[in-house]
């Protein structure tokens, strides 16, 4: 029997991968400065708990306005929120919170959005499926909490065709109310375009501006998740496909006006707005000590 020490555990294959993976980045990002940490806090998922909970919190806000709105109004008469501010407050609370915590998790708060993203190269597809559940209990935390606050009040908070339309026509006026918000998000996230900050504004704008003339028609969802949480809580499913399918579709078609308009994505200010930069352009936690 040898006293000689063991040689060294040989890496297993799935090291290996993670290793060529590494490197290749970090050789892709010489003459980069700082871009090797960037690149590798994409792979490092010690920050993926708060991306998710914002998400998960961006999007109750979000619901919490917006079917809050029509529960007020069932319990206390039409009168107690006017209908030019239940489209325009849910589009000031987005506005908010794409300022206040958009560079965490790049503040999508709509599955139709990470999809989106998806498409456009600018988000990892892995990270979709997790996004959108984050969205969708949000949004049935919020439904949950109005119910509690202010009891069932009809079919009010669900998003359902107006008056003498069709779900079929629903359908279609979600999928091109929703072309415009994406084209927007997309916009204000890309190249020139990209404003920074203040694409809150034109994406708060575009939501209140679609709400004020679309709403009467569908209800200007343009978010499963916002009309999922109510339908799931109320156990009310009428004419719910028309704002899945609406929505979904165009998300889709809007990424192929981004491809005509702007060429293909994945590029820095596409990928930074998508993701936020949460772990790449700053860190939570104290200040080190110099």
């Amino acid at each position: 029997m040898s006293n000689e020490p063991d040689g060294p555990a040989t890496p297993s294959e799935s090291d290996r991968r993670d290793a060529a993976r590494h490197a290749e980045i970090a050789l892709r990002s010489i003459g980069q400065p700082n871009s090797v940490a960037g690149e590798f806090d994409f792979w490092d998922n010690s920050y993926e708990g708060r991306r998710l909970f914002s998400e998960l919190l961006g999007t109750f806000f979000l619901v919490l306005v917006a079917v809050g709105g029509g529960m007020v109004n069932a319990l206390f008469g039409d009168d107690a929120v006017p209908s030019g501010a239940r489209v325009v407050a849910p589009a000031l609370m987005v506005a908010a919170i794409i300022l206040f915590m958009g560079t965490v998790s790049g503040a999508h708060l709509n599955p139709a959005v990470s999809i989106a993203f998806a498409l456009r190269g600018d988000f990892p597809w892995k990270r979709v499926p997790a996004y959108i559940v984050a969205q969708v209990v949000g949004a049935i935390l919020a439904t949950l909490l109005l119910w509690a606050l202010l009891g069932k009040q009809g079919s009010a908070g669900l998003t359902l065709p107006g008056a003498g339309i069709s779900t079929t026509t629903a359908m279609l006026w979600e999928l091109v109310l929703t072309v415009g918000l994406v084209s927007v998000i997309l916009g204000t996230a890309s190249g020139a375009q990209q404003i920074g900050p203040l694409a809150a504004i034109g994406v708060g704008s575009y939501i209140a501006l679609a709400g004020l003339w679309g709403a009467p028609v569908s209800g200007a969802s343009m978010n499963p998740a916002r009309s999922l949480g109510p339908a799931l809580v109320l156990g009310d499913w009428t004419s719910w496909w028309a704002y899945l399918v609406g929505p979904l579709a165009g998300a889709v078609v809007a990424v192929g006006f981004a491809h005509v308009l702007r060429g293909a994505g994945g590029g820095r200010s596409g990928v930074a707005a998508a993701e936020g930069s949460l772990g790449v352009s700053w860190r939570p936690g104290p200040r080190p000590r110099s």
